[in-house]
């Protein structure tokens, strides 16, 4: 769906427009995939709870372990949806053929999938069922809209509120995923300035940079994935 809906827009870089149309592209697949897997996670973590309260009151199941192996297992079926995902997804908008640049796509992709599956989980763990879970997770998804560097990109963000776009997930993999495949381009636009001077200029994105924002990338995935597994340990909201 979104390959016919965004078809070839890679490829196009003539006007700025044009940018902007392959950049809402990876925008709206981030949001859209991202947000379903986080709310389709929380209903299955909210069930197997349950089992897991009743399994630790028996003395079978330790809290650590138990939550390394709900992460653990997310892995192989993000990996699966990835693949799947960015092989047809990267033909059909038309991005350029290099190893790298595919790499980078299917890497930003997949802990993008990761860490929004992890927030899921994150905010199921730490509430008492999955309603309250959801309304939790909804709001913050509003906010990382808003911070994400597309709506408003970081050079127009007002000083005192740019701190929060340091610290909302999506404005990272949006750096990544825009940055990888358009940073180096020379390719000149409507207006007379390049491809990687206008990224540069207007959102603040850098080629160079890339490789730092794929560390942060993982490192949020990381940090969602234990304090799922902490909030598994410190909270139980079994009622008896």
């Amino acid at each position: 769906m979104f390959g016919t809906i965004f078809w070839n827009l890679g490829s196009k870089r003539e006007r700025k427009q044009d940018f902007f149309n392959a950049m809402g592209s990876m925008y709206a697949a981030i949001l859209f995939l991202g947000v379903q897997n986080a709310t389709s996670v929380q209903p299955i973590v909210a069930i197997e709870r349950t089992v897991f309260y009743r399994e630790r009151a028996a003395g079978m199941y330790s809290a650590l372990p138990y939550a390394f192996g709900q992460v653990m297992i997310e892995l192989p079926y993000i990996f699966v949806q990835t693949i799947l995902y960015g092989i047809i997804v990267y033909c059909m908008i038309g991005f350029d053929w290099t190893v790298a640049k595919f790499f980078w796509y299917l890497f930003f992709m997949y802990f993008t999938l990761v860490y929004f599956t992890f927030y899921g989980m994150m905010t199921m763990a730490a509430t008492p069922n999955p309603t309250i879970a959801s309304i939790v997770s909804t709001a913050f998804f509003a906010i990382w809209n808003l911070f994400s560097g597309f709506v408003i990109p970081k050079t127009r963000i007002p000083v005192w509120w740019r701190w929060y776009y340091y610290i909302c997930p999506v404005s990272w993999t949006l750096y990544g995923l825009v940055a990888s495949q358009f940073g180096d381009i020379k390719d000149k636009l409507d207006t007379g300035e390049t491809v990687e001077h206008f990224l540069s200029s207007y959102f603040g994105f850098k080629r160079d940079f890339v490789g730092f924002v794929a560390i942060i990338i993982f490192s949020i995935a990381v940090l969602f994935g234990f304090i799922f597994a902490f909030s598994i340990k410190v909270f139980n909201f079994q009622k008896r």
